[in-house]
C-alpha cells in the first residue's frame, strides 16, 4: 500500500466563520479559513486535475437510511446530469460548472460503484490509516474514492478540526487515486459541521436555516461533500490551484467558506432562495426535485468567489 499525502481538511465552520491565521499547532492541516475581502488568486501549480470522465465511487460505513443515501446520490448525479437540456442557474450544474474554468476543461461526474459497510468492519473509531485502506477498496483511473461515515461513527479529529478531507494515495503497480472523507455530525457536532442549519456553539446566534432536505446532518454533509470534491478536482495531488502552503492551501471552495449566496460575512449565509411550502433555505436546485445549499466557489475569470444566488 502506498503512503497517503498529506490530506486537506474541512476546519469546522466554527474555525471558518471566527479564525483569520492558521493555528502553530496546525500548521500540518490543510485550514478552511474565511479570508479578509483581498485580492484572491488561487495559483496553478501545473500538476494534474481531475478533468474529462471522472467517476466517484462511494463506500457508506455505518448505516444510513435509503433516505439519507438517495439525498446524497441524487447531489451526485447533480452535478453531471445526464438531460441535454442545460438546467437554468441556480442550480447544481450550474455550480459544478464553475470548475470548468480551471485548467484542462470540464469535469463530467458519473456516480459508479457504491460498497456498502453496515457493520463498520475496521471499527467506529477512524484514524487516517483507515480512511485510506478504506478508500483502496474503491480506486480506479480517474475516480474519486469518497468515504460516507454515519452518525455514530467516529473520526480522527472530526469536529475538533475538520467535518471532512480529501487526499491522495498510491497502489502497488499503480498511480497515484484520489479519495474523500465527510461524516454525519447530526449527533457529534452539527453547531460545527452543519452550519448554517444549527446555531454555532460560539459567535453569532443567528436562526439557523431550514434543511432542504429536512436532514441536518446530511444536508450538512452536502456542505462538506461540496466543498471536498471541488478541492479534489481542482487540486488531487497537491500541484494544483490552491493559494498559500501547499500543506495548508486554500482551494475552490474552502477559499469562500462561509458565502452561500450574497450579502455573506462571517456568521451570516447570505441571501438565499426560501421554500415556500417546507420554509427551507436553498440555493441550488438538483434532479428529482431535490434542493441543495451549496457554498460559493472561486471563479478563476473573476478571482472571486461566486455564490449561486
Amino acid at each position: 500500500m502506498g503512503s497517503s499525502n498529506p490530506v486537506i481538511t474541512i476546519f469546522l465552520l466554527l474555525f471558518s466563520l471566527f479564525v483569520l491565521v492558521p493555528i502553530p499547532s496546525l500548521a500540518n492541516s490543510r485550514i478552511l479559513a474565511l479570508v479578509k475581502e483581498k485580492p484572491l488568486v488561487l495559483k496553478y501549480h501545473k500538476g494534474a486535475l481531475l478533468k474529462g470522465n471522472v467517476t466517484i465511487n462511494l463506500i457508506w460505513y455505518g448505516k444510513f437510511t435509503p433516505a439519507q443515501r438517495s439525498i446524497i446520490v441524487d447531489f451526485i448525479q447533480s452535478l453531471s446530469p445526464k438531460t441535454k437540456k442545460l438546467t437554468p442557474p441556480p442550480s447544481v450544474s450550474w455550480w459544478w460548472r464553475t470548475t470548468e474554468a480551471y485548467e484542462g476543461g470540464p469535469s463530467v461526474i458519473t456516480l459508479g460503484k457504491q460498497i456498502f459497510d453496515e457493520k463498520c468492519s475496521v471499527g467506529k473509531y477512524l484514524k487516517d490509516p483507515q480512511l485510506e485502506s478504506l478508500a483502496l477498496r474503491a480506486t480506479q483511473t480517474n475516480s474519486i474514492a469518497v468515504i460516507l461515515t454515519a452518525i455514530d461513527v467516529a473520526v480522527e479529529d472530526f469536529c475538533m478540526n475538520r467535518c471532512g478531507m480529501h487526499g491522495s494515495t498510491r497502489v502497488k503497480r499503480g498511480g497515484k487515486f484520489a479519495y474523500a472523507w465527510v461524516g454525519n455530525s447530526a449527533i457529534q457536532c452539527p453547531g460545527q459541521c452543519a452550519w448554517p442549519f444549527q446555531k454555532p456553539i460560539v459567535g453569532p446566534q443567528i436562526a439557523p436555516l431550514g434543511a432542504p432536505n429536512g436532514d441536518v446532518g446530511v444536508d450538512g454533509m452536502i456542505i462538506n461533500l461540496a466543498t471536498v470534491l471541488a478541492g479534489t478536482i481542482t487540486n488531487p495531488f497537491d500541484g494544483g490551484y490552491f493559494q498559500g502552503p501547499a500543506n495548508a492551501p486554500l482551494e475552490a471552495v474552502s477559499a469562500c467558506t462561509g458565502i452561500f449566496g450574497s450579502g455573506a460575512f462571517p456568521g451570516f449565509p447570505g441571501m438565499v432562495l426560501l421554500d415556500k411550502n417546507t420554509g427551507a433555505s436553498y440555493n441550488a436546485p438538483g434532479v428529482n426535485g431535490r434542493k441543495y445549499l451549496l457554498p460559493a466557489m472561486w471563479d478563476p475569470k473573476t478571482s472571486k468567489c461566486k455564490p449561486l444566488v
